[in-house]
This record gives structure tokens, C-alpha cells and sequence, in this order.
């Protein structure tokens, strides 16, 4: 019964971040940095949204493998169903399918790590489930190639510098998703200040499941 309640605990917290992602992606990030706006490929979303890799790690830890999956999941139903009420159907394959798939992954990255130095787990965990997590969501909302889920952005796929500053070219969709994978993986660092602060506190039960 206590598992039960500590594992209520983890999955509201992972719909907090899903429910504060998916609204905060609206807003721009107004700022510029060595001469790139980032207004043009990041949203304020790109950092609550990496919180969701702390939130199943310290399950992982906690409850184990299949105790996260039933938070990812939770998350799963939340934001799929934010997604289709508040954005386009593409967009919306694309959100849920990378939220799962990354999630999905960094569990197993974690599980796989879990016995080694205490922040190989989630630091793997996080940055390759992160990787997954962006290319899936930048190719199945905006590559040519995905249009079965929905018709092409025109602007997304129109070829610009990268990023604004570089002399090479590539779909803008391209430069979103290096601005993105980019914050990802700062936030994952940063993610291991809590996850070290918390690991006296949360410790592993005894009980929990290994797969």
C-alpha cells in the first residue's frame, strides 16, 4: 500500500511536467547567444520537459523498471491527450510516440546501469533516451518523409542556415532539433544535482521488481 502511494506521488509529478511542457512550448524563449536567436528554435518547454527523465529515473531507483513504466504511461495518456486537444493530429503521433519511446529507452539504459558509478544510470539513461526522444519528435512532425501523418509544414522544411549563423544549409526543422537535443542534454546534466541529492533519501526497496 505504501508502494502504491509513493508510486501516486511519482505519477503526478510526471503528469505536472507533461501538463507544464505542453503549455509552455507555446512560449519562445526570447534571448540571444553568439549570435543565434533563440527565439527561432527553442521554446521554453525544451527545459521542463527533460524534468520527465528525473521523475523516472528516481522511480527507477526507488520501485524499479516496472514501476516507471507505470509513470511513463500515466504520462503517456496525459500528454497524448493534451496533444490532440491542443495541437495538430501530426504533431500530436509525433509528441507521444518520442515521450514513449524515450522514456521507454531510458529506462532500460538505466536498469542496464543501475549497479555501476551512481550517475552513469542517469545520465545515460537520460541523454540516450533524450537522443531518441528528439529525433523521433522532429522527424514524425516535420520530414517529408512522415507526411503520412499529416500534411508538411512549409516554412519547417524551407532550407535556411543552421541554426541562423552557420554557412551550411539544412531544413529549419533541423535546427529546432539541435536547439532542442542541445538543451536536453544541459538539463540532463544539471537533472544530476537533484537525483545525487535525493539518492539517501530514496533509497532502492528491497521489493522492487528488476524487470
Amino acid at each position: 500500500m505504501l508502494t502504491a502511494r509513493r508510486t501516486l506521488i511519482y505519477v503526478l509529478l510526471m503528469t505536472l511536467v507533461v501538463v507544464a511542457s505542453n503549455i509552455l512550448v507555446q512560449y519562445p524563449l526570447q534571448a540571444t547567444l553568439a549570435g543565434i536567436n533563440l527565439a527561432d528554435i527553442l521554446t521554453w518547454g525544451a527545459f521542463t520537459y527533460p524534468v520527465a527523465f528525473l521523475i523516472t529515473d528516481l522511480t527507477n531507483r526507488q520501485f524499479g523498471p516496472k514501476a516507471a513504466r507505470k509513470v511513463v504511461f500515466a504520462g503517456f495518456v496525459v500528454g497524448v491527450a493534451l496533444s490532440f486537444y491542443t495541437a495538430q493530429p501530426r504533431i500530436a503521433i509525433a509528441s507521444g510516440s518520442a515521450y514513449l519511446a524515450g522514456q521507454l529507452l531510458d529506462i532500460s539504459v538505466f536498469n542496464r546501469l543501475r549497479r555501476l558509478a551512481w550517475w552513469r544510470a542517469p545520465l545515460f539513461g537520460s541523454l540516450i533516451g533524450s537522443m531518441l526522444d528528439t529525433l523521433i519528435f522532429f522527424s514524425f512532425a516535420f520530414a517529408p518523409f512522415f507526411v503520412l501523418f499529416g500534411p508538411n509544414d512549409p516554412f519547417a522544411i524551407e532550407w535556411a542556415p543552421i541554426l541562423g549563423v552557420f554557412p551550411a544549409s539544412a531544413p529549419r526543422w533541423t535546427s529546432w532539433a539541435i536547439g532542442d537535443f542541445s538543451v536536453k542534454m544541459t538539463v540532463g546534466l544539471v537533472m544530476l544535482l537533484p537525483y545525487g541529492a535525493l539518492m539517501n533519501t530514496l533509497k532502492p526497496m528491497s521489493q522492487a521488481p528488476a524487470a
